[in-house]
């Protein structure tokens, strides 16, 4: 854990630190500051071919291969460094290519589904933009019915197998011809266990406009980004990507984040105190990175359970303590939507446990949780 803490470490010609993370440091430190800084420039330069994969991996992985690797160009050029500066190019080039290509077909997707009458908002997918994530995250207060002929009607989509988890979070996932990318429309809940029915339909009634490559799409308001940052972050996976910090730092740092408007909105749903150590550990990460944090007003910062000093490094990303602040918050939100008289919130919560439980038999039995999450 204390390796986290500490700065990107100094290269020499023959010793370069290329563990995860020296490498995820390296992204964070690449991504938070407008101007990079020299060592981590270097850092990256110093890497050799086998290292170079695992960092692109990495970036990769955590949705930042274009705006990490567009201040490497730069210095590279500036340098001269001709082998660096070709690397990275095409792997930018790359990516690139990859997310225009997702970016038609999501265009497409949302103009059919709004011309049926199906109610589209894009999530998290195009905070990373000019980066783009794995897959294409879509909200609607429709019926799954109306989204699944639609999807097979003009998109010839297949729906793919959905696991235990994705069936009672209402969540579907399909895949489309031309497409590697799958499209994850989440069907009138949101939530680990689809426990947010109220909460969820403010991704529709209180969407904004944003125009991507010319291109217009339906995204959450300020606070709903946020909201469903901390919902998957704090509430289902456990850990942070790169991009994550990187997202919510903009967010805050532009000033369009209405702070009181956030905590009415998740106090309700038994999930502000997710969403104030989401924001604080976001904070904390800019801090480190950057050297300065976010800022936040003491209503944040007096309800969060969980800094940045508790983030660790394992196995790819930036892994939050599951039993003292997952179980904590877990706690919390189960004991508001029981207190609110929240009876399907709270029947859809206490199945977590169990569905926990499950794949972790599964895990231990096959090596995977697939079908189970």
């Amino acid at each position: 854990m204390s390796a986290l803490h500490s700065s990107v470490v100094p290269f020499s010609t023959t010793t370069v630190d290329a563990s995860e993370t020296a490498l995820i440091n390296c992204l964070l430190d690449l991504t938070l500051n407008p101007y990079p800084t020299a060592k981590a420039l270097g850092f990256v330069s110093s890497l050799h071919c086998s290292q170079r994969k695992e960092f692109l991996r990495l970036a990769n992985m955590h949705h930042v291969v274009i705006r990490a690797l567009e201040p490497v160009c730069k210095a590279a050029a500036a340098n001269g460094d001709v082998e660096v500066l070709k690397w990275a190019n095409d792997a930018i080039a790359q990516e690139k290519a990859r997310v225009a290509n997702a970016l038609a077909y999501l265009h497409q997707v949302c103009t059919e589904l709004e011309a049926a009458d199906i109610p589209i908002t894009v999530m998290k997918s195009l905070d990373h933009y000019p980066d783009l994530g794995s897959d294409l995250d879509l909200y609607t207060t429709a019926t799954s019915t109306r989204v699944v002929a639609v999807m097979k009607e003009k998109f010839n989509a297949t729906e793919m197998d959905r696991s235990w988890g994705d069936r009672i979070a209402q969540k579907w996932n399909f895949s489309i011809p031309g497409l590697p990318e799958a499209i994850e429309i989440h069907v009138q809940r949101l939530g680990q266990m689809g426990e947010h029915r109220a909460l969820a339909r403010r991704f529709n009634s209180r969407r904004v406009t944003k125009s991507v490559e010319g291109k217009e799409f339906f995204v959450p308001a300020p606070e709903e980004r946020i909201i469903v940052a901390t919902l998957q972050r704090m509430y289902r996976h456990f850990y942070f990507r790169v991009c994550d910090v990187v997202n919510s730092t903009a967010i805050v740092d532009s000033g369009v984040l209405d702070v009181v408007e956030l905590k009415r909105a998740t106090e309700h749903s038994g999930i502000w105190a997710g969403t104030a150590s989401y924001l604080n550990v976001v904070s904390d990460l800019a801090k480190r990175h950057r050297g300065h944090g976010l800022r936040l007003p003491a209503l944040v910062t007096q309800s969060s359970v969980c800094g940045g000093d508790q983030i660790y490094v394992k196995n790819s990303f930036l892994r939050v303590p599951i039993l003292s602040c997952g179980a904590n918050l877990y706690s919390g939100q189960i004991t508001k939507a029981s207190f609110n008289g929240d009876v399907a919130g709270t029947f859809r919560l206490g199945l977590l446990p169990y569905l926990a439980a499950a794949a972790a038999v599964s895990y231990k039995l096959t090596g995977s949780d697939k079908g189970i999450w």
